[in-house]
């Protein structure tokens, strides 16, 4: 795990431990967090794929105003996971394209 556990002026609490599932294989994280935060502390770094040259994207701006972090959440394309919080058997899967027709 990555999470951050210390931190000098932000107080880290120790939240509840949830599964949720990520390409069909379950991941813990903790309550309050967000999908992109759960996938980087589990070591997942790639969340979508681009339309035209299959380039992989991950987390970018953070702040949920860029696309670059669009996943597939529970069926539902172009949910932007960085602001997006983490739930309890949540399934969630690498976005291939725009998440439109060509999914």
């Amino acid at each position: 795990m990555r999470r951050i556990t210390e931190h000098p002026i932000l107080i880290i609490e120790d939240t509840e431990e949830l599964t949720f599932y990520y390409e069909g294989s379950p991941l813990t994280a903790r309550r309050g967090d967000t999908i992109a935060a759960a996938l980087i502390d589990n070591g997942i770094r790639a969340f979508r794929e681009t339309p035209k040259r299959h380039e992989t994207r991950g987390l970018y701006c953070g702040i949920g105003q860029c696309s670059d972090c669009v996943m597939v959440v529970n069926g539902r394309p172009n949910v932007r996971t960085c602001v997006t919080l983490v739930e309890e058997g949540m399934r969630v899967e690498v976005q291939k394209g725009t998440g439109g027709a060509d999914r």
